[in-house]
């Protein structure tokens, strides 16, 4: 199974038809990157559920907030560099203020989108996203999670906020897994340390956690898939079970899953915790592995860490 590897934003492609399927409410928009963020998939399935609004963000969400107050089921997608950074007013004002039922699932998230570059390498959406009232911001890791999570937030009546990459990345967990909005997951129960991860990273910290099995040390990994509302129960049993934490994130350490952690921390049982993840920096172009190198993303470099 770990050979096998997906990209989340093919999972909620195929998740979508489904959807459809079974729910005729189930609405989805595009922003003339139906081919990248796979809702092609739907459209070909349901022409007249699929409506491409062109190069225009803020129109295809203020668009979904106005189909989701008629009732539908409104999922709208495009880049994250798009639908956080050029749709953010539209998502403050008019899908959170009214706590409208819109399903914002945002792909090539993270430095993984590679060769696009610093300016579709969106790195501040978690921040921009967990900082708004009534939003739920959730990063799948994997096929199975992905598939889930975009079918559960169907049942959820509220504004969501996925978080998709363009990476293909190892299949990390079993169909019958089970989840839960707002619990993490834990793998593993070493006392050495804890590694929360979510995305991309968290099939990294895996195989960190097996190369350190090997020298003698034990780690747990933790999925974070969900930053808000954030899972203060996990954060808090692993700060007192194990010796050292670590927050890794295809993200700004900014305002993403390192500073969440960091706040349940400061108020509730102050520890130190090391966020790796970008440091304030733009992205720069270049192959998505060598740039999760190059950021220090990587199982080499969590080992690193956790040696010194």
């Amino acid at each position: 199974m770990e050979n096998k590897k997906i990209a989340t934003r093919q999972s909620y492609g195929e998740t979508l038809i489904k959807l459809g399927k079974e729910n005729s409410n189930i609405v989805v928009l595009d922003a003339d990157l139906a081919g990248a963020t796979k809702t092609e998939l739907f459209a070909k399935e349901f022409p007249e559920r699929f409506f491409d609004m062109g190069i225009a963000e803020a129109n295809m969400l203020g668009t979904a907030a106005g189909l989701a107050t008629c009732g539908k089921i409104p999922y709208a997608s495009t880049f994250a560099m798009f639908a956080a950074g050029r749709g953010y007013d539209q998502i403050r004002n008019s899908i959170c203020y009214p706590k409208l039922n819109v399903k914002i699932c945002a792909t090539h998230a993270g430095i993984t989108v590679g060769e696009d570059g610093a300016t579709h390498q969106m790195l501040e959406d978690i921040s921009l996203m967990r900082g708004l009232p009534n939003m739920i911001v959730l990063s799948p890791s994997d096929d199975t999670q992905a598939r889930w999570m975009i079918e559960e937030i169907s049942k959820i009546e509220g504004p969501v906020y996925v978080r998709l990459a363009r990476l293909a990345t190892p299949i990390i967990y079993e169909e019958n897994q089970k989840f839960e909005i707002g619990r993490a997951i834990q793998i593993g129960e070493g006392t050495d340390g804890t590694i929360f991860a979510t995305g991309v990273t968290v099939a990294e910290a895996q195989k960190a956690q097996k190369e350190l099995e090997k020298q003698g040390i034990y780690i747990r990994v933790v999925d974070m898939h969900t930053i808000k509302p954030i899972d203060k129960h996990s954060i808090l049993k692993c700060a007192k079970e194990t010796k050292k934490l670590i927050s890794i994130e295809d993200h700004s350490i900014i305002g993403g899953l390192g500073s969440a952690i960091s706040e349940v921390l400061t108020e509730e049982y102050p520890v130190k915790l090391e966020r790796m993840g970008i440091q304030d920096t733009f992205g720069k172009s270049g192959k998505a592995e060598e740039l999760m190198e190059y950021f220090g993303l990587t199982a080499e470099a969590i080992i690193e860490k956790f040696q010194k």
